[in-house]
């Protein structure tokens, strides 16, 4: 099974960029009721998501909303408010227990899925409580919270341990690839370029996006190398060609070098169709 590459913030009160939204390749769209939206506009924020989701129901799986954290005075409300509507996709910003995950899966729609954000020093420390926790159905780094909350400098250098404990957390639990955290130079290639590639580098396999500008430019870079896929398609034939050990270039093709080759078409497919 494919998971998304790309997930694209909108903010929930604003509806007039709701289509616009949806006509993208974006895999998910995330309305947000969080950071996006203002405690003025949460509610009418709710009202316009819940129209969209219902009169939808072409696009009603791709969308997640992202509802207010746990320690927010909003977050009884948001889970109310999903129960009723009935939307099976929810991102949990401030992820740091497992008691949080439980709490939404106990009282949201029947069978919701959680992404879990990841953001803060406390949600790096229990990652792998967070999970291993039932519902959840991808990590996501929430890079800028995450550099605030630990006062970093900005340089990606700073993410590192983090992003590799989220990344292990993830495999040990069977989930999908994390998703990386957002880049806030909406239309800068080279630096969105640059932040994806550190992210693969650490086992990503998937960006959060706040401009349809960016969606593009993550799929290009998760689609392997022109060199990478034709690497990948003379392992596999190789491979293919004989029961037994066998090199190519030079090198034995055991094992790990077919998974990796496997891996590269893999990707390449599903980047490809997007």
């Amino acid at each position: 099974m494919s998971f998304p590459i790309t997930y694209l913030f909108v903010p929930g009160n604003r509806p007039d960029r709701f289509d616009k939204a949806f006509s993208t390749s974006a895999g998910v769209v995330i309305l947000d009721l969080e950071d996006a939206v203002i405690p003025a506009d949460k509610a009418v924020a709710r009202d316009h998501i819940a129209r969209c989701f219902r009169n939808h129901p072409e696009v009603s799986g791709r969308i997640a909303v992202r509802i207010n954290d746990s320690e927010s005075e909003w977050f009884p409300g948001d889970l109310a408010w999903l129960r009723s509507i009935g939307i099976p996709l929810v991102m949990l910003p401030k992820s740091e227990n497992r008691q949080q995950i439980e709490t939404v899966i106990g009282n949201g729609p029947d069978g919701v899925r959680v992404l879990a954000l990841v953001e803060t020093a406390r949600g790096i420390r229990n990652v792998d409580e967070i999970a291993e926790t039932e519902g959840v159905q991808r990590l996501v780094f929430g890079t800028l919270d995450y550099a605030v909350d630990l006062d970093l400098t900005g340089e990606n250098s700073g993410l590192a341990y983090a992003s590799a404990r989220i990344a292990i957390a993830s495999r040990c639990a069977e989930l999908p690839s994390p998703v990386a955290g957002v880049t806030p130079s909406i239309k800068d290639i080279e630096r969105i370029k640059s932040d994806f590639a550190f992210a693969r580098n650490y086992g990503f396999a998937a960006k959060l996006c706040i401009h349809p500008a960016q969606i593009d430019i993550v799929h290009a870079a998760c689609l392997p190398t022109a060199a990478d896929q034709a690497w990948a398609q003379r392992v596999m034939q190789a491979a293919r060609s004989s029961d037994g050990a066998v090199q190519l270039d030079g090198k034995m093709i055991d094992r790990p070098v077919v998974l990796k080759a496997q891996a590269i078409l893999a990707r390449s497919d599903v980047s490809a169709a997007r």
